[in-house]
């Protein structure tokens, strides 16, 4: 059987996810910050972990390693024991993004937590590839 160049491409588009069909493009969510005496609050941390589609735990437990500072989640902000420039936290969460939300391979922001043999691993939704969920240390 052969196929024209055309019809392959409308056969392939019609099979692709809705979601990598969508040509928007992920913003990385600008921090927004409140310093109030020694504490910096992260007042829109469940808005960035919800971009990111992963728990705030993790997002928190890498800026407490980065920053070397203790910090605490309640529910809706991230409260740092430490007075923060917006800027410094704001490269922090794009360091974050980049080894924990984008894709190593087609490095779309399209990535899920999963499971593989009792492992937790990154897995994207766009081309497939995967790598193990690196520890924070």
């Amino acid at each position: 059987m052969e196929y024209k160049y055309e019809e392959l491409l409308d056969r392939v588009w019609t099979n692709l996810p809705d979601e990598l069909k969508s040509t928007s493009r992920f913003e990385m969510p600008e921090i927004k910050t409140n310093i109030q005496g020694k504490q910096t609050y992260i007042m829109n941390f469940n808005e960035i972990a919800d971009a990111f589609q992963r728990e705030p735990q993790h997002v928190l437990l890498y800026i407490i390693k980065e920053l070397a500072a203790p910090a605490t989640y309640d529910g809706k902000k991230a409260i740092i024991q430490r007075r923060l420039r917006q800027s410094m936290l704001q490269e922090k969460i794009k360091k974050y993004a980049e080894e924990y939300v984008f894709c190593h391979e087609c490095h779309r922001p399209d990535t899920k937590v999963a499971e593989l043999k009792g492992e937790k691993i990154i897995k994207c939704t766009a081309c497939g590839g995967w790598w193990p969920l690196k520890k924070i240390k």
